[in-house]
This record gives structure tokens, sequence and C-alpha cells, in this order.
């Protein structure tokens, strides 16, 4: 199971990164972070990385990478993840991706989901998905959400992440 870990933080710098066969290269990116506190993590972001919005991603944007927090990782310094998903911040909106009960409870208890017919249920690659939200990982775009405890919120897109 995917344990999601992230970071937050302002992107320093965008390189790619050379791969083994001349036909990949360009393909791969490392994205790196800075956050508030001077900390620094590098991302590995490839083809597979699913940026909410399709959003492109510049040098000095606010952005949030999640990565398997259960993955092995090297032992360097900054830290180097392979992005599962990426969020550029946008004031309008927030973001959660997490593991989601036969309740709607996400993984940390701090969020639970209330469906309305309006809300987009999607695939990560755009069509529409049909099935329970139950037990799986998602990609929760909402506004307001209440201040109890889990928080709840009705959100205004949902990606299944399979």
């Amino acid at each position: 199971m995917i344990k999601f870990n992230s970071f937050n933080g302002t992107v320093t710098m965008i390189t790619d990164l050379l791969g083994e066969n001349a036909e990949g290269d360009g393909c791969n990116k490392l994205i790196s972070l800075e956050n508030a506190l001077g900390a620094t993590v590098n991302f590995v972001v490839s083809p597979t990385t699913y940026f909410v919005d399709h959003a492109v991603v510049t040098v000095g944007d606010k952005v949030t990478g999640y990565y398997d927090g259960n993955a092995p990782t090297l032992l360097i310094y900054p830290p180097q993840y392979p992005a599962l998903v990426m969020v550029k911040e946008s004031p309008y909106q927030n973001v959660k991706v997490d593991y989601f009960d036969s309740q709607l409870v996400s993984s940390d208890g701090r969020l639970r989901l209330n469906i309305s017919p309006y809300t987009q249920i999607i695939l990560t690659n755009g069509q529409l998905f049909s099935r329970n939200l139950a037990n799986r990982n998602l990609i929760v775009i909402y506004g307001a959400a209440t201040k109890s405890i889990p928080a709840q919120t009705t959100p205004y897109r949902i990606i299944v992440w399979c």
C-alpha cells in the first residue's frame, strides 16, 4: 500500500535527468523544492508523474510533491524521491492525496468526503469513474471544509489513483 508523504516548497531548479539510453533523455526531470525553513528535496519527475490540472511548473512556483513513504530511497543529501503526484499551489483550491477508507475518511483521519451529484469523479487519464470510491487512493480537489475533526468537505473533483 502506498503511504503518501509530501513536501511543500518553492521550485528552485528544474533540470533534465539524463538516462542510460538516448531515447529517454529529456523525458525525466529533477525538480528541486526549498521550504520556508531552508530544507531542500529533489523530486524525480517521470512521464508517469501525475500533475494536478496538468499544471506546468516553473522556477519560483509553490508546489507540493507527493511520494511513497514506504518505498526505498537513496541515502543522499538532499533527499531525492520519485514523484507520484505534483500539485501547483492555487489560492482557490485545496488538494489532498491519500488513501480513503470505507467511510471516505483519509488515512490520517483529517478529512472526510461528502460526495454530491456535482462532484466530478475521474481517472488519471480523464475518463469517468463509476465505481465505489471507498478503500482507494484518491486525489481530492476541494474548497471549503468544516472545522470539525475530521474536517468534512464536498469535493469539486476526485481523481482515482488506480
